[in-house]
C-alpha cells in the first residue's frame, strides 16, 4: 500500500508543476513526472509476490504468474509520453524564439 501512495505522491508532484510553475520547461517536466508516476502506478497493479514471468514452458508445472497486459500498456504509453514530450519541447523551442522568454506570465503580457 505505501507503493501506491508514493505513487500517487508523485503524481501529485507532476501536478504541482504544472498547474503551478509559470515556466513552460518546469510544465513540461511536471508532464513527464505525471506520466511516470501512471506507469509506475500500473506496473504495481500488475505485480503479484513470488509470480513468475508469464511463458508457459512444457514440463514445467503452471504456477501464480504476472499480469502481462499492464506492461505492454506501459511500454505503449512510454511511446506515446516520447512524442507528447516531443512535441512539447518543440512548442517551447518556438515560443522561446518568438517572445524571446519562457515565462509564461510574459508571453501573455506581450501577447496582448
Amino acid at each position: 500500500m505505501n507503493l501506491y501512495m508514493m505513487s500517487f505522491a508523485l503524481f501529485l508532484v507532476g501536478l504541482y508543476g504544472v498547474l503551478v510553475k509559470r515556466n513552460i520547461v518546469k510544465v513540461i517536466i511536471g508532464t513527464g513526472i505525471m506520466g511516470y508516476a501512471v506507469n509506475l502506478f500500473l506496473i504495481l497493479i500488475a505485480y503479484k509476490e513470488g509470480a513468475t514471468f508469464p511463458i508457459l514452458l512444457p514440463g514445467k508445472e503452471q504456477t501464480i504468474m504476472v499480469d502481462p497486459l499492464p506492461q505492454a500498456l506501459v511500454l505503449t504509453s512510454i511511446v506515446i509520453e516520447l512524442g507528447v514530450t516531443a512535441v512539447l519541447v518543440a512548442l517551447a523551442i518556438n515560443i522561446h524564439r518568438k517572445y524571446g522568454t519562457f515565462d509564461l506570465k510574459s508571453i501573455r503580457r506581450l501577447k496582448e
